[in-house]
């Protein structure tokens, strides 16, 4: 996939996800056979949240793993969901309200690149399936250490290509041909919001590619692990103590 195609400006992200914000929960559940709960559950599992501090999801959208987040914490742990589409943000918000969790989790509509937080503040910062939309990959996840303690964890879940040569042909297939024609058929998204899905994940790195970016910018003790035979992964890594 020509990257040149791919087309990350904020305005139109930003409409993009506002426009599929209605259908987007059930999108992700119906065209990942709901693996995409256990993604995030695994999530919380292998990042678990240890000690006080709170805990960031960058890309939030409708909340998914903030809510994932207060789960694994036992609604103990104060939970922040940014995210700068407003769409998506007061679908998130409704899901809030009605588990009444208004004074644990709170929603912020903010740009992953330019973060309105002070430096050092998070135990954990997260993202799910956001970063490869930010438009300058290495600001967002400069952004998000900027923001984690010193000893606090960055994790990044994000889609990955299959190694396997037949797993990986399928699922090629059905990611290139089958998902972007439900998806769009259902979402009926003006900006073709499903066929640019998988296209963004074929032009963005993984794997170790992935990994390497993150030591680069300054994390440490950095560990990948492929989920679901590599359809996505979990990077982690580690802010150095000053």
């Amino acid at each position: 996939m020509d990257t040149a195609t791919i087309d990350k400006r904020e305005d139109r992200i930003r409409g993009m996800f506002g426009h599929i914000a209605p259908t987007y929960d059930f999108l992700n559940h119906f065209l990942s056979l709901n693996i995409d709960k256990w993604w995030r559950r695994k999530t919380t599992q292998m990042v678990p949240p240890a000690g006080d501090g709170p805990i960031l999801d960058l890309c939030t959208g409708t909340g998914d793993l903030a809510l994932a987040y207060d789960r694994a914490a036992k609604g103990k742990t104060p939970i922040v969901g940014a995210d700068f589409c407003h769409e998506m943000l007061r679908i998130a918000q409704k899901k809030v309200d009605s588990l009444k969790a208004n004074d644990r989790i709170r929603l912020i509509e903010a740009d992953a690149q330019k973060l309105p937080f002070p430096d050092n503040h998070f135990q954990i910062v997260t993202v799910a399936f956001g970063l490869r939309n930010v438009t300058d990959t290495d600001r967002g996840l400069s952004e998000m250490i900027r923001v984690a303690r010193p000893g606090g964890r960055v994790a990044v879940l994000e889609f990955s290509q299959p190694r396997n040569r037949v797993f990986g042909g399928l699922y090629r297939f059905y990611f290139r041909h089958v998902l972007p024609r439900l998806g769009q058929m259902i979402s009926r998204s003006k900006d073709n919001a499903y066929h640019y899905l998988p296209a963004s994940v074929m032009e963005f790195p993984d794997g170790e590619a992935l990994a390497e970016r993150m030591r680069r910018l300054g994390l440490a003790e950095v560990r990948w692990k492929p989920f679901t035979f590599g359809v996505a992964t979990l990077y982690i890594g580690v802010k150095p103590k000053e």
